[in-house]
């Protein structure tokens, strides 16, 4: 399978601090050429012996910011861990509500565009809905939990201009664990 040419910016691009445009619909071929690529490109770094050959990094989500586009267009592609793919497109995202229960990776968050190590937590809602539209300008409403929540919530920060380093506490980084649960 042939990789998609995706240069994924650096956190160091302003653009990555910058809030996303709204999107008008109807998409062109472009942009829906753009979106499956995106979808195609983190399924095949989930892919260990892909993503070692080629030498990508595993993500899970990806905004069209990080991709220079300034677009409020996000994807992920939740691994199934069958061979088999999760797609999700979502567009002018709304997260409309969210569970009083908070969650942290407990590894740490990661992102294609921050290539450092950090440390320290980012608290995430563990459970939010949000209201989108899908590439074909259909509105749609989806429930997300755990990591696809996590996944859905930094995609939407990076859409607001928000990295998740961000999120940490530079003073105290582990700030809220023991009231959060870590998944």
């Amino acid at each position: 399978m042939k990789i998609p040419k995706i240069v994924i910016l650096d956190e160091k691009d302003k653009r990555l601090h910058q809030k996303s445009e709204p999107v008008k619909f109807p998409l062109d071929e472009k942009t829906k050429k753009l979106i499956d690529d995106c979808l195609t490109y983190l399924e095949l770094s989930q892919d260990e012996e892909i993503a070692e050959k080629y030498d990508l990094r595993p993500g899970m989500g990806l905004s069209f910011c990080q991709i220079g586009i300034m677009k409020r267009i996000f994807v992920v592609s939740e691994d199934y861990g069958d061979g088999t793919f999760g797609r999700y497109v979502v567009i002018n995202p709304e997260m409309i509500s969210h569970s009083e229960e908070r969650i942290y990776v407990g590894e740490g968050e990661g992102c294609l565009s921050i290539n450092r190590p950090t440390t320290g937590i980012v608290p995430r809602y563990a459970r939010a809905t949000f209201k989108a539209f899908d590439e074909n300008g259909d509105e749609y409403t989806i429930r997300v939990r755990e990591d696809i929540s996590i996944a859905f919530q930094h995609e939407l920060d990076h859409l607001n201009g928000i990295l998740f380093t961000d999120r940490i506490d530079p003073k105290n980084p582990f700030k809220g664990k023991d009231s959060m649960r870590e998944i």
